[in-house]
């Protein structure tokens, strides 16, 4: 308890999944909180239900009016410390079935959205004396994979984006690092609403073999948002139940 007291913080995508709990982990933690998604309805409902230490605000990350807004409201809580740009879409669609549209709708929102907080946010940042930008790219953005075209695209620029902020903006005292989740029980990646079992079937070969939880996620973002994380910069943090650690060989019979 505690850990983030005193700070404030916008988190995107955060009316329901990876993005309400992160949101609701930071409350708990001591943070204002303001929420931003094009949800509104649910965003509201998850804001009331955190009482005085949020506020929910309609937050397009692909629109910079939208990002002023959501700037302002931070800033009646005080001082701008943390920003978790975590908003995302992924059309799961193969290379041939992905229109140019398409396409860019990914990047507009995974991408740009991103660009757009981090650029939102530096000079609230500078006058706060410095703060955290965490950055939600995805194993995605650390390996390629099939279906996932524009989501792949979008998330390993994310990943070159938090480095590229992380240089230019440690000498105000700005940290910038990426989260890099696995497979996360979320309304984006479960769709379908299937239960855990169903789901950990398709991680039973990865060496925690079973899918990530949003909780999992948050504790990571608190630990990056708070003072404990100071040296911390540039940095890719994975999250993935050993996804990405490697292949896990299985012995040929002997005879």
């Amino acid at each position: 308890m505690g850990r983030l007291t005193g700070k404030v913080a916008i988190v995107t995508g955060a009316a329901r999944g990876q993005g309400e709990a992160i949101a609701r982990l930071f409350v708990e933690e001591g943070a204002k909180v303001v929420l931003g998604d094009v949800l509104d309805e649910p965003g509201r409902t998850v804001a009331r239900s955190l009482g005085s230490a949020a506020a929910y605000v309609h937050l397009d990350v692909s629109n910079e009016s939208d990002w002023e807004a959501a700037v302002e409201t931070a800033l009646r809580f005080g001082p701008l410390n943390v920003l978790v740009n975590n908003a995302a879409i992924d059309p799961f669609q193969s290379i041939v079935d992905t229109t140019l549209d398409d396409y860019l709708r990914v990047i507009r929102i995974n991408q740009v959205g991103p660009f757009l907080g981090i650029k939102a946010v530096i000079e609230p940042m500078k006058k706060a004396g410095g703060g955290s930008i965490i950055n939600t790219s995805s194993t995605a953005g650390l390996q390629g994979q099939n279906g996932h075209i524009a989501y792949v695209a979008s998330k390993w620029a994310v990943r070159g984006m938090t480095k590229a902020a992380a240089i230019e903006l440690g000498h105000y005292g700005i940290r910038v690092n990426s989260i890099h989740p696995g497979g996360i029980n979320t309304p984006m990646a479960n769709p379908r609403g299937l239960s855990k079992e169903q789901l950990n079937a398709g991680f039973r070969d990865q060496p925690i073999p079973r899918i990530g939880e949003p909780i999992e996620i948050a504790r990571l973002a608190v630990f990056l948002a708070s003072d404990e994380s100071s040296y911390s910069t540039g940095g890719e943090f994975v999250a993935d139940g050993g996804m990405t650690a490697g292949v896990f060989f299985k012995r040929l019979p002997t005879s």
